[in-house]
């Protein structure tokens, strides 16, 4: 790397510190959900640092999630000191020729990726069609820089329908992975139970420390991985196959970085789950020609899917009970977010530059539409399938 470039990438460490810190005192005490805190700050972070837009929206994210924790913790504001920066796809560009470059807040900078010699996880990763660069971080430390890159398996190629189309909606969650919009629960409790029996026996076995411990602890992670890969696998398909028996052309989740901040009880665990399940269900979905699409989550668990009164009293946390104050509706909670992801994806208008997309969501008992609200199957010309 030339003395220039090296210079450009501190400056951006700089200011994205500065950026992330701005973020925070403008949202502290205010918000703290992404949405909220790029909304609120984003302007001021063109306006005060050299941060291009790309990253100041994500300098906004890492703010809120600095709140979040914050939060969750000891309540102290966030102070931004590490000399690091984030990068996602608009950032960055990975090349074939083991080179990466980065936006700066001059010039763009282009640097050689320096690999372990054996290749390393990375290059696997590069060689592999299966695998993208994802979001990446940039470390500075004692005069030098690491770049920790990220991977994701990419999105299948899916054509949006263009109008007409019924969707699924999905409610993620921790006590249950998800909900859909058709009344499918599928509990997340068995996850959870057995990541808490592997951490567990992690922290034992790491307190003795002996080889054969290591190769115990080895084991049941192993058996963990495959039980969750497996578990995520059916929840893939029984998701897909709802979608397929009702119809439907979407399935609509909430964006998991929302999901996430929207939902305290979550931890890094519950994120990944939500990440690998998402990935499993568009797979499944392709082979369908069913597309999978991300919707705002916001207030969808405090909105009345019949009367659209919006309060946060109208959900019973405890109790995972949603009873509306103003029409006395009840569900539970998560069926009720689930509805109105569904909704939210038919309300928000064209999902291509070429036709409406959706129309309709689909529930266990009938459709609903912006327009006509609610028709059971009964009166319409075609039941869902039930095989």
């Amino acid at each position: 790397m030339s003395p220039t470039d090296a210079t450009r990438l501190r400056e951006l460490v700089e200011e994205w510190k500065r950026g992330c810190q701005l973020a925070v005192n403008e949202a502290w005490g205010v918000c703290h959900t992404r949405s909220e805190v790029q909304q609120l700050a984003y302007d001021r972070l063109r306006d005060e640092t050299d941060l291009g837009s790309q990253h100041a929206v994500l300098a906004t994210h890492r703010a809120a999630e600095a709140i979040k924790r914050a939060r969750d913790g000891d309540g102290s504001k966030p102070q931004f000191t590490s000399p690091t920066v984030a990068f996602d796809t608009r950032t960055m560009t990975v090349f074939d020729d083991r080179s990466v470059s980065l936006t700066t807040t001059g010039e763009r900078v282009r640097c050689d990726l320096e690999l372990p010699a054996d290749g390393g996880y990375q290059s696997r990763y590069l060689d592999d069609d299966d695998w993208e660069p994802a979001k990446s971080t940039l470390h500075y430390r004692d005069g030098e820089f690491t770049f920790h890159l990220g991977f994701r398996t990419p999105s299948p190629d899916i054509d949006l329908p263009t109008e007409g189309a019924t969707v699924l909606g999905v409610d993620l969650g921790v006590e249950n992975l998800a909900v859909t919009s058709t009344a499918e629960f599928f509990s997340g409790g068995e996850l959870t139970h057995r990541r808490d029996e592997f951490e567990e026996l992690r922290m034992d076995l790491e307190a003795t420390g002996t080889r054969s411990a290591a190769r115990t602890l080895r084991q049941a992670g192993n058996r963990l991985d495959r039980f969750v890969r497996q578990r995520l696998h059916e929840v893939a398909n029984d998701i897909v196959a709802e979608a397929d028996q009702y119809d439907c052309e979407l399935v609509a989740f909430g964006e998991l970085s929302e999901v996430c901040e929207l939902t305290p009880e979550t931890t890094a665990y519950h994120e990944w789950l939500f990440d690998r399940l998402l990935s499993f269900v568009e797979y499944r979905a392709a082979e369908r020609d069913i597309a999978v699409v991300e919707v705002n989550p916001e207030y969808t668990s405090q909105r009345c899917m019949e009367c659209g009164f919006t309060h946060p009293q109208n959900r019973n946390l405890e109790d995972n009970q949603f009873e509306c104050l103003k029409c006395e509706a009840s569900a539970h909670d998560d069926y009720n977010a689930a509805k109105n992801i569904a909704f939210r994806c038919v309300r928000r208008g064209p999902l291509s530059s070429r036709g409406l997309g959706a129309s309709a969501c689909a529930l266990q008992s009938g459709l609903v539409t912006p327009d006509d609200g609610f028709t059971p199957y009964a009166e319409l010309s075609e039941a869902p399938r039930s095989d």
